[in-house]
């Protein structure tokens, strides 16, 4: 898995106080500007942080966290194409739970192996890639461009995060929330606390 922040809106706590600020008819002033966001969030004043937006490109995860993943309501997404671009040689995501079994981690390779090999004949008999792709499995890797305002990916976060939540979109949820806090601690700063804390 690989998670690349490719763009953020500058300057994003500032514009976020900004905004804020017209709506309380107050004066920005950058040595409070944390405390500010952070009593904002607080109050569940949460449309200033929208004014915030990232871009990240994500690589290496499963067909099946993707399709997790897509699923969050206020984003923009762009995923490679199984209909455009030919599978022959997909690499594909290993669950921990079937690594650590030698046993189980050979059959799933083999079974990885099959359905390459039924794909690759598939097309080979002329069958078009958008139907050939049936078989591939949701282990298949594949790559997206995501976009959410901040306020959305504190929803995702908060939710994916999560405990209950499925293995590898936490793990992606995680390198989400480390690029972010980096780059607008204020506004991610309670979550971020909150999961080193566990």
């Amino acid at each position: 898995m690989k998670i690349e922040l490719l763009a953020i809106t500058q300057d994003s706590e500032a514009l976020i106080e900004k905004g804020a600020r017209i709506c309380y008819d107050s004066t920005e002033n950058p040595e409070t500007r944390k405390q500010f966001i952070q009593n904002l969030i607080k109050r569940g004043h949460l449309g200033v942080i929208e004014h915030g937006v990232a871009t990240f490109r994500i690589e290496g995860v499963s067909r099946a966290c993707s399709h997790q993943l897509v699923r969050s309501r206020i984003c923009s997404f762009n995923q490679r194409s199984q209909r455009y671009v030919k599978e022959s040689e997909f690499k594909y995501v290993i669950p921990p739970s079937i690594a650590k079994d030698r046993d189980k981690l050979q059959r799933y390779k083999d079974t990885m192996a099959r359905l390459r090999n039924e794909y690759s004949i598939m097309l080979k008999d002329g069958i078009p890639p958008e139907d050939a792709r049936f078989v591939l499995p949701n282990a298949c890797t594949t790559e997206l461009i995501m976009t959410a305002n901040f306020r959305e990916f504190r929803h995702f976060l908060q939710q994916r995060l999560d405990s209950h939540s499925q293995w590898e979109i936490r793990k992606l949820a995680h390198e989400i929330l480390i690029k972010l806090h980096e780059q607008a601690p204020c506004v991610f700063e309670d979550i971020f606390l909150a999961i080193s804390s566990i």
